[in-house]
């Protein structure tokens, strides 16, 4: 199915092609996580690129990349969890707040905030216990105690937690979270 309604001059702009130089880029929508995350990835894509050619080209697999590899992924996905949360972008259902009335999806959304700071913070204190166990335990092919790639877990974690309680302290100030957006915006108009 297309759009078939002919376009006139005050949407031909948004029509147009928007290239890279045209987007305004404000470093301020970027939390410190966000670096992190960067520097990390392109950690990992040196690691893995590194893998790929002495496998493939050089036909000598180098033998600490797979592991490097696998704790750069672990590390990329818990501290990028933070971005996510700051964002409100994890995965929700936003089914059921269309049938529930304004009070009562306010009172689910707090509830879901609650939850998930909740989460994050038990998870936190669950990887802090655990880096003490893991560190009698080393890494196969790099000589480094596992307790460090629990730490970096454990950072991600408390992050975070930090931007889950800012979150549903934003949610709680202006009355409504993502989820129950729609029926505040109905209500106001």
């Amino acid at each position: 199915m297309t759009d078939t309604t002919t376009p006139n001059k005050d949407t031909d702009v948004d029509l147009e092609p928007q290239f890279l130089e045209d987007i305004d880029i404000k470093f301020s929508d970027y939390g410190i996580e966000d670096y992190v995350v960067l520097v990390l990835f392109w950690g990992l894509s040196a690691v893995v690129f590194a893998q790929f050619f002495s496998r493939y080209v050089l036909n000598d697999s180098i033998a600490w990349t797979e592991e490097t590899a696998r704790y750069l992924l672990i590390a990329v996905a818990f501290a990028g969890v933070s971005i996510a949360v700051r964002k409100n972008s994890h995965i929700h259902v936003e089914f059921f707040y269309r049938f529930l009335s304004r009070p009562i999806a306010r009172v689910l959304s707090t509830i879901v905030d609650l939850l998930r700071t909740a989460f994050f913070l038990y998870a936190t204190v669950l990887s802090y216990k655990i880096i003490g166990v893991m560190h009698m335990q080393r890494m196969t092919a790099v000589d480094v105690p596992m307790s460090v790639i629990y730490a970096v877990v454990l950072v991600g974690l408390a992050v975070a937690s930090f931007r889950s309680i800012q979150v549903s302290w934003k949610h709680w100030k202006q009355g409504y979270s993502v989820l129950d957006e729609k029926l505040h915006i109905g209500a106001s108009s």
